[in-house]
């Protein structure tokens, strides 16, 4: 099939329909004024590159000629990837969502020539079928429609937009946040009430990971020292790590598990899963000091560096759920198809008693190991998962644990390289300034805490890439993504909150001073683009933007934080640190107009509470002062990364340079010196600081 105009595109989403007979048009003006100029509305369909009801949609419906002839005769039919732009999927996926109760993608949405919608849904199949109309139906009907009944149509459009317009508009007339602890109590005990004890995780199947809630939780633990809080994380990190939402052989984890015991997952791999998840094990490492949180968290970022790291240092955005089963048929793709092991292939890799070992161990099944399988995606096949464990697989065989447990390494290294060999699942390799945010977070926390240069290496070369592609120092603007060169698309909300919210963690793990300064400079930015200056708050995209009939302010904490959320915790982190009212006060103008939402819902804005948790604890200043690698420092900053204190900020004194610029924001810090020779600790609050220590021991007192 001859290209169409989205081979000109950079998104792997687009690209994949490149090939259909519809002729597709990117989100764009070229688009809009045809469909202006031929008075026709538009089709505009939203999607990713890993979606699995994408692909189906696209087999059955975007590659038929008799599809595409309909759409091509009476729309204009626009292909958007949402993560690229996630300011058009959330528009139109609040309408979705308003005018049908649910929504997902791929996203079926239709527009009037001025973009407002008027109809929408999710995946149509081709025909009638399930009780939903056929896609092909629908285009009909809708057609019809347009050319008999446009005036109503259009005024029909008019007034959801008016609805919808009222639905998101986010204000308050309150001028200071009204959140107190009792917030914070409430969200805690929603959480509680959903808990499942047994399996971990919150209400029941699906699903999903959202490690927000991780985020608040343990926050809420340091506060109050409530056990229950920490154990519902704890309980569900296990449990997840043991299913198959966990890649046992490979690391890091799927999207999220279709039952409720995390045993079956929908096998996509996303970035901002990786890197939250990562973030999450290794807080629970430093507040248990278990290691096998710290192993988990190293088998999740050893995944990212192996799989989904650029030459150049940046983050690939997913791995889909669907692989090539056979490649001799490399049309004919099944979920899962690239995890997933028959019996008898484990046996053909693995010899003698160490495949029965191997198989009871991860619950491998002569006839496959998927009960519940509707669609026969996984006969014969097994989902490995943490059936049992290595002491009690070693008891099981009565063989010494040493001696099962290197035949278990060996095994499931053979069954690794196996599958190294299988044909991998698609790669979206578009590097997203946010989600590389979260992923430079994940690895500069686990470099730090963890004392690994490969993730302190992994997160500076992230940092340095984005820095290098993506951000325009001259204007001080970061844009969105990047494959093979910037795509072009400005940068949103998420994008400056999360890429900031990443140079102030590598701040506090490197100390390297050029970072905590873009953090200033991302975040004064980010005022001027998005704050919205009368109510509060952060719009999700900059002022300008004539084709988004909403702008909105996202109040989500979902599979990803909202950016208003984590912008509040950027503004008072760097209050803490820089002694900026203007910082504080837009903090405050934000938690100011999430107030009711917080109060109403804590439950939808985890990350949120988590920022409330660091505004009602009044943080501390933890500013040492000595040579950045002399033993010394590094022994006071072993003791400060061993545990784990969320209400503080981090600031190391190492040169009369950074002495210079951190003086420039708290003059305080001018007089802080190593103490005898010895580098030495200075414990502050409000900027009143304690006597200086150069004791572990006395500074671990300190800090509890």
């Amino acid at each position: 099939m001859p290209a169409n105009r989205l081979s000109r595109e950079k998104s792997p989403y687009l690209l994949q329909h490149a090939h259909n007979p519809v002729d597709w048009y990117a989100w764009g003006d070229e688009a809009f004024e045809r469909a202006r100029a031929e008075n026709k509305p538009i089709f505009l369909s939203i999607g990713y590159s890993t979606c699995h009801w994408c692909h189906v949609m696209e087999r059955e419906s975007f590659e038929s000629q008799t599809i595409a002839d309909l759409l091509n005769r009476d729309y204009v039919a626009i292909k958007v990837d949402r993560e690229e732009r996630p300011d058009v999927d959330r528009v139109y996926m609040t309408f979705v969502q308003a005018t049908t109760g649910g929504g997902g993608w791929p996203m079926s949405v239709w527009l009037t020539p001025e973009l407002k919608p008027f109809f929408g849904g999710t995946y149509f199949p081709p025909e009638n079928r399930w009780g939903q109309p056929g896609f092909g139906s629908v285009l009909r009907q809708i057609a019809d429609a347009w050319r008999t009944d446009r005036q109503q149509i259009e005024e029909s459009a008019r007034d959801a937009l008016a609805q919808l317009q009222k639905q998101v508009t986010i204000e308050s007339a309150a001028s200071r946040p009204t959140v107190d602890t009792a917030v914070l109590d409430s969200g805690f005990y929603v959480f509680r009430r959903t808990f499942d004890s047994q399996l971990g995780g919150f209400g029941g199947a699906p699903k999903f990971p959202r490690p927000s809630v991780f985020r608040f939780l343990l926050r809420y633990h340091a506060r109050t020292g409530n056990r229950e809080a920490l154990e519902m994380t704890l309980v569900t990190l296990r449990e997840m790590a043991k299913g198959g939402m966990q890649d046992q052989l490979g690391g890091g984890f799927h999207r999220y598990s279709v039952d409720e015991r995390w045993f079956v997952p929908h096998f996509e791999k996303m970035l901002y899963d990786q890197a939250q998840l990562a973030v999450a094990y290794v807080e629970a490492f430093q507040i248990t000091g278990e290691q096998s949180y710290a192993a988990i968290a190293c088998r999740t970022l050893d995944y990212v560096l192996r799989d989904m790291t650029d030459a150049e240092g940046g983050f690939y955005s997913a791995e889909d759920a669907d692989s090539i089963i056979d490649p001799a048929e490399p049309e004919t793709k099944g979920e899962g198809a690239f995890y997933i092991w028959s019996s008898d292939e484990i046996r053909r890799l693995v010899s003698g008693p160490e495949a029965e070992w191997f198989s009871h161990r991860y619950g491998v099944a002569e006839g496959g190991n998927v009960i519940h399988d509707p669609h026969h995606e996984f006969s014969g096949r097994n989902i490995l998962y943490q059936a049992a464990t290595v002491e009690d697989t070693a008891e099981q065989f009565d063989r010494p644990l040493d001696e099962v447990r290197a035949a278990l390494e060996r095994a499931e290294a053979a069954l690794l390289d196996a599958r190294s060999h299988r044909v991998r699942p698609h790669l979206d390799d578009k590097i997203l300034a946010s989600w590389n945010g979260l992923m430079i977070s994940a690895f500069a926390l686990a470099g730090a805490v963890l004392s690994e240069p490969k993730y302190a290496r992994a997160a500076r070369r992230a940092a340095d890439f984005v820095l290098a592609r993506l951000y325009d120092p001259a204007a001080g603007r970061l844009e969105r993504s990047y494959r093979g060169g910037p795509s072009g698309i400005a940068g949103f909300l998420d994008d400056y909150s999360f890429f900031t919210q990443a140079l102030l963690d590598l701040y506090e793990a490197q100390f390297d001073i050029r970072d905590l300064e873009h953090a200033v400079r991302l975040t004064e930015k980010m005022i001027e683009l998005f704050e919205d200056g009368g109510h509060g708050g952060f719009f999700s995209s900059a002022a300008g933007d004539g084709n988004l009939v909403l702008r909105m302010k996202d109040d989500y904490d979902g599979a990803e934080p909202a950016g208003n959320s984590v912008a509040v915790l950027n503004l008072l982190r760097l209050s803490a640190i820089t002694d900026r009212e203007p910082f504080r006060r837009a903090a405050e103008r934000a938690l100011a107009v999430f107030s009711p939402r917080l109060s109403a819902a804590p439950v939808a804005l985890p990350y949120m509470l988590a920022a409330c948790e660091f505004y009602l604890g009044e943080p501390r200043q933890i500013i040492f002062a000595g040579e950045a690698g002399a033993a010394d420092t590094q022994a006071l900053l072993g003791t400060l990364r061993a545990r784990f204190i969320p209400d503080s900020v981090v600031m190391l004194v190492d040169s009369p340079e950074t002495r210079r610029k951190l003086a420039g924001w708290i003059p305080a810090i001018e007089g802080m010196q190593p103490v005898d020779g010895r580098a030495a600790v200075y414990v502050c609050r409000h900027y009143t600081c304690q006597l200086p220590v150069s004791d572990a021991a006395r500074f671990s007192e300190l800090i509890q």
